[in-house]
């Protein structure tokens, strides 16, 4: 069977992760084996999410009845009801749905009837709460396919140490990074120098290393020094796949999805008030304006270094009509020139304008000239992919481009 449940954080604490690692224990106590444990993220562009759009699939064997009795209990008993927008779900069904759903809520936006009538399809018990909204992403947890899967270990507080100071070695995380990258990423941001797996926000968490493999995870981990955590879970997840992206066309994106679009850079990069950098896109007639935000740092200078005619594939979602970058691939580059008159062959003194259409004059001696002096320009990027750094990483972005997206940029 397969037991989803989502939202029951709200943006002033609890996890829906950390309910899912307490669902886990409860459920080996009471007999029921766990088979596996899904952090599933969702459309990271979806309004009502409070924090990241996680969802919680647990892969079980044993009474589906006892099952879905211990969840609606864990839910009820830990979830944030009285934040104004926590809303949760649970769902336990005797087959995993198809994963259309999951595919829908991922890269675009589902609603509750959607969700109750896949569940009723496939004969699931489920339960929502106010408005029931959380159905949504217990539902797309237990339809989740992930072709590409990677983990995380996630370490819990013990209850009174929440909302006090996280007590995590700095030095130990660093250390971490260095002994197990890339196998593992997104711990620290050393361009930066930024921790970035150890959350500032008042929730159980108190840090979570991602990675490759469980084995990697749990090795990265074993550097950490910090408060004893209350415990730790291994999830499964689509973070850091790219699972959100799909193709799209400039002039054809609609709001709130995520997409990979190529096109041509009509004009200069513009940086604007608080730093955020703006460049326009353009595919035929049809252009979209891409930003790059302050918080993606040295990113925005790879941004800046665009010149009109470079062929690129913009990577993010679709917001405000605008695309907010996640990675920008660089297919071709076009040529940097700079125009200057010549220099005089007998003065050796740069010529001035002779008028429109009439060449170039030498001030000094009188001889004339027609072309300009060409210089190529050496570029500062090269072809390839470039991404923001660790700390402005959305949890789904790929933190490593793989080789079908190196050979796109051709």
């Amino acid at each position: 069977m397969w037991i989803g449940i989502d939202d029951t954080d709200s943006p002033s604490g609890m996890c829906t992760t950390y309910i899912g690692a307490i669902l886990v224990r409860r459920l080996a106590r009471a007999g029921i084996r766990v088979v596996d444990a899904r952090l599933v993220r969702l459309n990271p562009n979806v309004i009502h999410k409070t924090r990241g759009n996680a969802a919680v699939c647990i892969e079980a064997e044993g009474d589906a009845d006892a099952a879905f009795a211990l969840t609606c209990a864990c839910v009820e008993e830990l979830a944030e009801f009285d934040a104004a927008e926590t809303n949760p779900g649970v769902v336990v069904s005797p087959i995993r749905p198809p994963p259309d759903f999951y595919y829908a809520a991922l890269r675009d936006f589902c609603n509750v009837g959607e969700a109750c009538a896949v569940l009723e399809s496939v004969g699931a018990r489920y339960q929502g709460y106010k408005n029931r909204r959380g159905l949504i992403g217990a539902t797309a947890a237990v339809a989740s396919d992930f072709p590409d899967r990677t983990y995380e270990v996630l370490a819990y507080r013990k209850r009174e140490m929440w909302g006090t100071p996280r007590k995590v070695d700095r030095e130990s995380l660093f250390r971490a990074e260095e002994m197990t990258y890339p196998h593992t990423w997104d711990t620290v941001d050393r361009e930066n120098d930024l921790v970035v797996c150890v959350p500032h926000t008042p929730d159980p968490v108190l840090f979570g290393i991602r990675g490759e493999s469980p084995a990697w995870v749990r090795e990265a981990r074993s550097y950490l020094r910090s408060e004893e955590p209350a415990c730790e879970q291994v999830y499964t997840t689509n973070q850091g796949t790219d699972a959100h992206l799909v193709p799209g066309t400039v002039g054809m994106l609609r709001e709130g999805r995520s997409y990979l679009v190529r096109g041509t850079i009509a004009g200069a990069p513009v940086t604007g008030p608080g730093g955020h950098v703006s460049l326009l896109l353009t595919d035929g007639d049809d252009e979209v304006r891409c930003m790059a935000y302050e918080p993606t740092k040295g990113f925005r200078d790879i941004v800046r270094a665009l010149i009109p005619g470079d062929v690129v594939i913009a990577a993010g979602s679709y917001k405000g009509e605008s695309l907010n970058l996640e990675k920008i691939g660089v297919s071709r580059l076009a040529d940097a020139v700079r125009i200057r008159p010549p220099i005089c062959p007998a003065c050796a003194k740069r010529m001035t304008s002779a008028g429109t259409a009439k060449g170039y004059k030498c001030r000094v001696c009188g001889a004339r000239a027609r072309e300009p002096e060409i210089e190529r320009l050496k570029r500062p990027i090269r072809p390839g992919w470039y991404e923001v750094p660790p700390s402005a990483r959305r949890h789904l972005a790929r933190p490593r481009i793989p080789a079908w997206q190196r050979a796109l940029c051709g």
